[in-house]
């Protein structure tokens, strides 16, 4: 029997995911500005006293997480796609 559920478990387990990119890529913020065509800054956030998060989207549902510091460098993060806005309940 535990042949049987090996195969299955095997199947059971995560699955790996590809990043759409392999390394942090950071360039001066003047220049990620102007690379990012088609696309506006949806949210944003301070990580810290030096630092903001915001998250890049296009119609198309293409999304980038771009930190932001205070030297003027810009990195992008992570980059994906289907991004959905949520609009949170009326209070």
């Amino acid at each position: 029997m535990w042949l049987r559920l090996i195969p299955f478990a095997l199947l059971a387990g995560p699955v790996a995911a590809e990043s759409p990119i392999a390394e942090v890529i950071c360039i001066p913020r003047s220049e990620l500005v102007q690379r990012m065509k088609g696309a506006e800054i949806s949210g944003s956030g301070l990580r810290d006293t030096e630092t903001v998060l915001e998250v890049w989207t296009k119609a198309s549902g293409d999304w980038t997480l771009v930190q932001s510091y205070a030297d003027g460098t810009a990195c992008i993060l992570a980059m994906g796609e289907a991004w959905e806005a949520v609009i949170p309940p009326p209070a």
